[in-house]
C-alpha cells in the first residue's frame, strides 16, 4: 500500500492520535468520509451532466 509498511502505518496512526487525541478521531473521520462521499456524488453529477450534453448535441 504507497510503500508503507505496517510499523509506519502504526507510527502514524500513534502520531496523530497524540495530536488529536482520542475523542477527536471520530469526528475527523467522519468528516472524511464525508468529503470522500461528496467528491464520489459530484463526479457522478458531471458525468451525467456530460452524457445530457452529448444526447443534445446529437439531436441537433
Amino acid at each position: 500500500m504507497f510503500g508503507i509498511g505496517m510499523q509506519e502505518l502504526i507510527i502514524v496512526l500513534v502520531i496523530v492520535l497524540i495530536i488529536f487525541g482520542a475523542g477527536k478521531l471520530p469526528e475527523i473521520g467522519s468528516a472524511l468520509g464525508r468529503g470522500i462521499q461528496n467528491f464520489k456524488k459530484s463526479m457522478n453529477d458531471n458525468k451525467e451532466i456530460n452524457d445530457q450534453s452529448k444526447k443534445e448535441d446529437e439531436k441537433k
